[in-house]
């Protein structure tokens, strides 16, 4: 029997890192839980119903160069290789006119959003280059706004749309070593964090209206999809969205 393959999952305890985690667990992949609150990250391990057999949670901030760090010489050291990363850590900010957003606002989006991502993908590539047999799947978390804003979106929108630059980039720079980089934009899944989407959002012609959702399940579906694929071939964009979401034509 083949031993299964190691998954990483930063921001698993919440959200839709913990969907896509407990997801790959189903899957039969060996899933490293990552995230800075270790009882979040324990509780999703148990919501998933996983023994310990195939999950293991590290705390981390994706914030922090020497967190990652310690991260990936964790994994390195307990299971000598790392076949996929989700780089799904992110926070949003308030809705704010670019005027009113305080720079350490601006530098907290920028340090989580993008530079937390870089590391992770940095550590991650040290690890799928070196090991034997080579390469590996990175799958970066976009969003619809890396593709379109919504009103008072500055800091969020600027961080998404440089994802977009970290996927192509790492895409190319990924070829000579088996290691494939994609990105799945996420507009409008059901959760706690999008409760306010029911009541109404601001839009861009300056109403406030609801926004439909979609259940979690269509996310985690269409991650699963994007993993299966052989290293030989990449979804190098992905965008899953609420069917009558204000995404086509938004503004």
């Amino acid at each position: 029997m083949n031993s299964p393959k190691i998954a990483l999952v930063t921001g698993a305890g919440s959200g839709v890192g913990k969907g896509c985690a407990t997801a790959l667990l189903r899957d039969g992949w060996q899933v490293v839980f990552t995230g800075r609150r270790a009882q979040a990250l324990q509780a999703a391990i148990a919501e998933a119903g996983d023994t310990g057999r195939l999950a293991v949670a590290i705390t981390c901030d994706v914030t922090s160069e020497a967190s990652v760090a310690c991260l990936f010489d964790a994994i390195r050291e307990r299971f000598g290789r790392l076949d996929l990363l989700f780089n799904n850590a992110g926070i949003s900010v308030p809705s704010t006119s670019p005027d009113e957003l305080s720079v350490s606002a601006w530098r907290n989006a920028v340090d989580t959003n993008l530079n937390g991502a870089f590391l992770c993908l940095r550590g991650a590539f040290k690890l799928m280059r070196n090991q034997a047999p080579q390469g590996g799947r990175i799958i970066n978390n976009g969003s619809i706004s890396a593709h379109a804003p919504r009103p008072g979106s500055i800091a969020y929108t600027a961080t998404k749309h440089a994802i977009s630059g970290l996927t192509r980039a790492a895409a190319l720079d990924g070829r000579p070593f088996d290691i494939a980089v994609g990105q799945i934009d996420i507009g409008n899944v059901g959760s706690d964090m999008t409760e306010k989407m029911v009541e109404g959002v601001a839009q861009a012609d300056g109403s406030i209206r609801p926004e439909p959702r979609m259940e979690l399940s269509a996310v985690t579906d269409t991650f699963l999809a994007m993993t299966r694929l052989p290293l030989s071939a990449n979804v190098l964009f992905m965008t899953v969205m609420a069917t009558k979401m204000p995404f086509v034509g938004r503004g």
